[in-house]
């Protein structure tokens, strides 16, 4: 019986080329998977963004609460006015204002607020020390601790409150926040989508707060967010 041979000739042309095709088929699986994984990736942090601001617009203060004590973060004159009437209210025994401008009086503060000088020579501590949400949260814990509070309010705005309690529950993580979020304006029943301004807010308070998450979880580039390094309340 005759036996094929193999021409070596034909041997040799056929391995670069099988070699190339293998190549070839490696690299569109590569493609396809990496197109796979940024569609999961985008579609994560779009479906994320749709929760948060969802989440943001859908938020209230609640309607009766009552807790050891109050923490406003600064950035709005609305923040302080309604954290000074919730401590008016019996809400909390006593008022932190985090993150006060140095520049920035007891006296200034009351007088904007329309306040007592018994209600802040009372039950009010200004905290001049934070000068961002990390701050904010690193100023607290040492006055919570030092009150031993075990409860709070929390006084911000609402598209900040999803940040400023994460950064909170990292550092105090025995104490109960209560969220009383500042509403501006009705964003469930107005088209907020339609309002650049509030688009672009929304965006960065949420890319702000995906990164303090991934900042947590791999641990880098976290600071503690004091002008001298300790807070002094």
């Amino acid at each position: 019986m005759a036996m094929s041979r193999t021409d070596p000739d034909d041997q040799s042309a056929q391995s670069p080329r099988n070699g190339l095709l293998s190549r070839r088929g490696r690299l569109r699986r590569f493609v396809r998977v990496s197109i796979l994984v940024c569609l999961i990736i985008i579609g994560a942090v779009f479906g994320g963004f749709l929760w948060f601001a969802d989440s943001v617009a859908s938020m209230r203060p609640p309607r009766a609460t009552k807790a050891d004590a109050i923490i406003v973060l600064t950035g709005g004159y609305l923040r302080i006015d309604q954290a000074v009437g919730l401590l008016r209210d019996g809400v909390g025994k006593r008022l932190l204002i985090s993150g006060v401008n140095p520049s920035t009086t007891r006296a200034q503060i009351r007088k904007m607020t329309q306040s007592s000088s018994d209600l802040f020579t009372c039950c009010v501590d200004m905290g001049y020390q934070a000068v961002d949400t990390i701050g904010n949260a690193n100023e607290a814990a040492k006055w919570i601790n030092d009150h031993g509070y075990t409860s709070v309010v929390v006084v911000t705005n609402n598209y900040h409150m999803h940040r400023s309690l994460h950064e909170l529950r990292s550092t105090s993580p025995d104490t109960n926040f209560i969220a009383y979020p500042v509403i501006n304006s009705d964003l469930a029943r107005t088209n907020w989508f339609s309002n650049p301004d509030v688009v672009r807010t929304m965006i960065a308070e949420y890319m702000k707060f995906v990164l303090a998450a991934v900042r947590d979880l791999t641990g880098l580039g976290k600071g503690n967010g004091l002008r001298n390094g300790s807070s002094n309340v």
